[in-house]
Order: C-alpha cells, then sequence, then structure tokens
C-alpha cells in the first residue's frame, strides 16, 4: 500500500438531470478550498500530509443508490447550480471507503446547453487549456487543483477576502491567445501527473486572480 494521498471527490449525476459542465467545474474548484480550510480537526492531519505531498485528486460518479451510499461516507457537501458533488478527506490511493471504491472514474461527460457567460471581473477564474482534451471529471480535477495553487499564491489578506466570498471561484475554457497571454504573465499552473488522459507534464489549467493584477 502507498503512502500517497489522494482528494476524493465524487459528483451526482443523475441520468435524466444531469449538472452542466461549468457548474461542476466550479463546483469541484470549490469544493477542493473548502477541503483545505476545513476547521475539522479529525481530518487535519491527513489534508495537512496530502497539501504537503504532490497533489492528487480523482473525482468519480454517482447516480440513484450509488449517490446514497456516497452520502453515508463523511464529507463535505458542495451545492453549485446544477451540480451536487461531495469532497471526502484524503484517502490512501489504493484504500478508498468501500462506499466509493466502485463507483466509475472515466469517460464522465457533461456540458453546456449554452456558453457561460463571462465570470465578474473581481471572482478568481481558472482557464481550461485549450490544448488538453479532457473529460468533464478529468477537468473538474484540473479545475481544484487550479484553484489550490491559486489558493498557494495569495497572501493571508486575500486567502481571507476569497474566503469571505464563499471561495467562489469561475471556471472557464481558455482561448489560444488568452491562454498563452496567462502563461505569460505567471499564473499559477497546474502541469498534470500523467496518470490519466493526458501526457505527463501537460499543462491542463491555470489560476487567474484579481488581485495579483
Amino acid at each position: 500500500m502507498t503512502d500517497e494521498l489522494v482528494l476524493p471527490f465524487v459528483v451526482r449525476i443523475e441520468r435524466d438531470e444531469p449538472p452542466t459542465r461549468t457548474d461542476a467545474l466550479e463546483a469541484a474548484a470549490t469544493a477542493g478550498l473548502q477541503m483545505l480550510t476545513t476547521d475539522r480537526p479529525e481530518w487535519a492531519e491527513s489534508v495537512a500530509r496530502w497539501d504537503g505531498q504532490r497533489i492528487r485528486k480523482v473525482v468519480r460518479r454517482a447516480r440513484g443508490a450509488e449517490w446514497r451510499r456516497a452520502l453515508t461516507v463523511d464529507g463535505l457537501d458542495v451545492r453549485h447550480g446544477s451540480a451536487e458533488l461531495r469532497v471526502y478527506p484524503p484517502v490512501p490511493v489504493d484504500a478508498w471507503p468501500p462506499e466509493l471504491a466502485r463507483l466509475q472514474v472515466g469517460g464522465t461527460n457533461l456540458s453546456d446547453p449554452e456558453r457561460p457567460p463571462d465570470p465578474p471581473a473581481d471572482q478568481p477564474l481558472v482557464l481550461l487549456s485549450p490544448y488538453a482534451e479532457m473529460t468533464a471529471g478529468k477537468a473538474m480535477a484540473q479545475a481544484a487543483h487550479a484553484a489550490q495553487l491559486g489558493w498557494w499564491a495569495s497572501s493571508a489578506t486575500q486567502r481571507a477576502a476569497w474566503r469571505g466570498l464563499g471561495f467562489a471561484v469561475a471556471v472557464r475554457d481558455a482561448t489560444p491567445q488568452r491562454w498563452r497571454a496567462a502563461l505569460a504573465a505567471g499564473a499559477p499552473v497546474v502541469r498534470d501527473g500523467g496518470f490519466t488522459e493526458v501526457d505527463p507534464g501537460t499543462a491542463t489549467a491555470l489560476a487567474l486572480l484579481p488581485w495579483r493584477g
């Protein structure tokens, strides 16, 4: 058994009423920050260990009875628009709770019925790379990772302001031009470990923070 930890997410995707892609992405980004800053003392050690390692997140999906079983495992709930998910304290990569271990991880795809509006200028923004093809589940994990990098790059005062916003974060697909400009400006960027879907070192997502200019 490895000591490496992973942050588990389960997103609810009912057959007839799936969430929109953008709502799910933004819910995951917010959920990651909520777990990172939770005041649950029984989780403090595992969260600190996970935060100090190579950051890994895995998003699985559930519906119906699977979702009800997922709710029996202690975690934090996030509802955002049409999206509903639960994030759990970090666990060893190969030791997921049995209620979650059999949930599907690959092939999670969602869509938006229309182009999402431009986000508020004063809200942190995660951009997804136009050069990396990812399922919605993979993109959710990358969005959460980028938000975490944005948290690391923020001061105590900036973090307090973000917390006051309920960790609101917008997630959008970047145009090639905007992606290149953000990289050139030094935005915190996720370079994937290459475990699923993309090659190791692929730049998948980045964080634009209004307080960084």
